[in-house]
């Protein structure tokens, strides 16, 4: 059967509603994630909630606007938002990049369906809660990492007409517009009741005819990444992530980690080697829960051996026997670390705690047993790290490249455009060094509309002014850009390309700065006239694409598995 009005459609927002017409240098703000800069990849939590609402008699529609705008340029998300006929709506604002396009598409969605509930939700959603309410085209908020099951109930409290007062986690307004903040008391101790549920999502697409909405990044159907979630929570508290320990539990009423159990986990990653041979990116670092709980997923999948190139996290550097296992199970594997800075001194400021020697023995001995590709993320913006400490990062890169060759693949970017909100570093600021200039969500929102990244960028810090960040961030992707151009480790073309993006960016800067002075409409008029260009240099700026990705082996989807699943059902 085919379902042409759901209970509820998923919208997906691009990070600024109308990117396509403002002229914007977005920078290099998602070089180093799938998305482009308008974060056109909806969170995976959206595949969670179907399913959950799926299996429970709710009939349930994902769709990504963003993507739909960025690949047509002739697509009208207004006119579609307008023949949409939904019971309700739900839009996320996990991070804040979305801070503009969703609440846009919240006002598209009241201006053509003023009766339809319209529900906000998301890691800054619950953040702001109550001065997101407070906008007309917001109805609900629902607050909190695991919000599948109140979900369920508010859709069945709306469809019967019967009181909001015991739904959890919700921030509500009554008819004459009284805010109500409903305790939040739900979440979960494991995630073995929901699953990312690829299958349901292609069962989703079929039912409404409609594909294209729901693809995840813009190159899925060339690079159909996967990912299989492990835990929701962390157990870290590195001071620049708003998902880290401290914000959970300070804002989100998350007191420990939930996890998926191992048997659930490795079926996921079966069941998504039946339908394609694309990477699977593994989600948590496998050993956060302790060793054992890596073993026992790693021994369930050695027998079979999936041949997907699966990637892997550390949080931190891992024993030798850990590696051994990832060998035995998957013939195809990558990792991933993150030590931020070369320097350890800064890399503790961060509240990480391991040593250099430490990180590269895990390298060496991943490389060993044979890791195809080790990626080692490195960011600029640091508590205690100069212009100086970041060119040194540089240096490290370069040792790094020389002592184990090709496989291991340093990169760098900047912490942008904002400070997570419920991070140790946007709630002790002053103590961390750090400098707001963003506080509230309409702040950011603002922010967003600025001609450029240097001033959207929410912060600055004691040693880095705006300024620096952004000119050393330029810096230093031109001198690993050329490291790797003279080592081999990208060809000659593709090195050449991305050095012409990183100095057409800088002198796009300077004209940008050079424009803002002038009265309007001149000055819009000018940046206008730039815009073309703007939109050319804020796409794989510090890096070529293609250097985040692992290779794709074999056929991309397995047709005769998605077909047989598809007519089955």
């Amino acid at each position: 059967m085919l379902y042409r009005h759901p209970d509820l459609t998923l919208l997906h927002a691009p990070s600024v509603y109308d990117f396509r017409e403002r002229p914007i240098l977005f920078g290099p703000i998602s070089d180093l994630v799938p998305s482009t800069p308008i974060f056109e990849m909806y969170p995976v939590g959206f595949s969670s909630i179907a399913e959950h609402l799926e299996r429970n008699g709710f009939r349930v529609r994902i769709v990504n606007l963003a993507l739909r705008m960025l690949k047509d340029p002739r697509f009208d998300a207004e006119a579609m938002i307008a023949r949409l006929k939904s019971k309700v709506f739900g839009i996320d604002l996990h991070w804040l990049p979305h801070a503009h396009g969703s609440l846009e598409v919240a006002a598209l969605c009241k201006k053509h369906h003023p009766g339809t509930p319209v529900i906000f939700g998301g890691y800054s959603a619950s953040y702001y809660h109550e001065e997101l309410i407070r906008y007309p085209q917001v109805d609900l908020v629902l607050r909190g990492d695991s919000t599948e099951e109140p979900l369920r109930q508010l859709l069945g409290a709306l469809s019967q007409g019967t009181s909001l007062d015991n739904i959890p986690n919700l921030t509500w307004k009554k008819d004459g517009g009284q805010v109500v903040v409903n305790p939040l008391t739900h979440t979960v101790a494991d995630l073995n009741e929901y699953s990312n549920n690829y299958p349901n999502l292609f069962r989703v697409a079929v039912k409404y005819f409609d594909v294209k909405s729901l693809v995840p990044i813009h190159d899925w159907f060339k690079y159909p990444i996967t990912a299989v979630m492990t835990t929701r929570g962390c157990s870290h508290d590195c001071v620049f992530c708003g998902g880290s320990r401290f914000a959970l539990q300070n804002f989100y009423s998350r007191r420990a980690c939930a996890y998926r159990d191992p048997a659930k986990v490795a079926q996921d990653i079966l069941t998504i080697r039946r339908y394609t041979r694309a990477p699977i990116f593994v989600v948590g670092d496998l050993r956060q829960p302790g060793e054992g709980y890596a073993e026992a997923i790693l021994s369930l999948l050695r027998p079979h051996r999936p041949k997907n190139p699966v990637v892997l996290e550390l949080f931190t550097p891992a024993p030798d026997s850990f590696f051994e296992n990832v060998a035995a199970a998957f013939p195809h594997f990558n990792f991933e670390i993150s030590p931020e800075s070369h320097d350890e001194k800064v890399r503790q400021a961060t509240g990480k705690f391991y040593r250099n020697d430490e990180m590269e023995r895990a390298i060496r001995v991943a490389l060993k047993q044979g890791c195809g590709k080790f990626d080692v993320f490195f960011m600029i913006g640091l508590p205690g790290q100069t212009p100086a400490s970041v060119m040194a990062t540089i240096d490290y890169c370069a040792h790094l490249m020389k002592t184990y060759g090709r496989q291991v693949n340093p990169l760098i970017s900047p912490l942008a455009p904002f400070l997570d909100p419920g991070s140790l570093a946007f709630e002790k600021a002053d103590l961390l060094g750090y400098r707001r200039f963003c506080h509230s969500l309409e702040d950011h929102r603002q922010a967003l509309l600025a001609p450029s990244w240097k001033y959207t960028l929410s912060y600055e810090t004691q040693w880095m002014s705006r300024e620096e960040i952004v000119a050393t961030t330029y810096q230093a992707a031109l001198r690993l850009n050329r490291l790797k151009g003279d080592r081999g480790w990208i060809d000659p073309e593709t090195a050449a390309q991305t050095e012409k993006r990183i100095l057409r960016a800088m002198e796009t800067m300077e004209q940008i700065d050079a424009l803002l002075p002038l009265p309007e409409p001149e000055r819009t008029a000018r940046l206008m006239a730039l815009k073309k260009t703007m939109d050319q240099v804020s796409r794989s700026t510090v890096c070529d694409s293609r250097e985040i990705k692992w290779p794709v082996r074999t056929f991309r989807f397995n047709i005769p598995n998605l077909l047989r699943f598809l007519f089955a059902r």
